[in-house]
């Protein structure tokens, strides 16, 4: 169900670019999208501003509820929301920039990547 709901929801952000491209530009005295239409148009210049406006307010409507129900589905399936996993902070100072967070301080959300450097430099000594 979330796949097809994405697939919708990715086709209507495709549709809704491109109308939002095809709209004429307000330009306000810059010289840019004035241009009275070409020839062969099936619609007036108004009806085709109004047909564009309308389909631009459907696909951001769908776009909307599609992203509301992908976010509802994923809270569906992992139970918590991600504020609820964030731990207030304590209000004590954070380690120095080489040390880690101790566990349940709430000092950092992103996990560790890379271990914490040495102390010291590792230096081979010769005998």
């Amino acid at each position: 169900m979330e796949e097809v709901i994405l697939v919708i929801h990715l086709l209507i952000a495709l549709g809704l670019i491109g109308v939002v491209l095809l709209q004429r530009s307000e330009g306000g005295a810059l010289g840019i999208g004035g241009g009275g239409g070409g020839g062969g148009n099936l619609f007036s210049a108004r009806g085709v501003g109004n047909a564009l406006t309308r389909t631009t307010a459907y696909l951001a409507v769908g776009f909307f509820i599609t992203s509301i129900a992908l976010t509802v589905l994923a809270t569906r399936q992992s139970g918590t929301s991600v504020i609820d996993q964030v731990q207030p902070s304590t209000g004590q100072q954070a380690p120095a920039s080489g040390a880690a967070p101790a566990e349940g301080t709430g000092g950092n959300v992103l996990p560790q990547l890379a271990p914490p450097a040495p102390a010291e430099p590792q230096v081979p000594v010769n005998q």
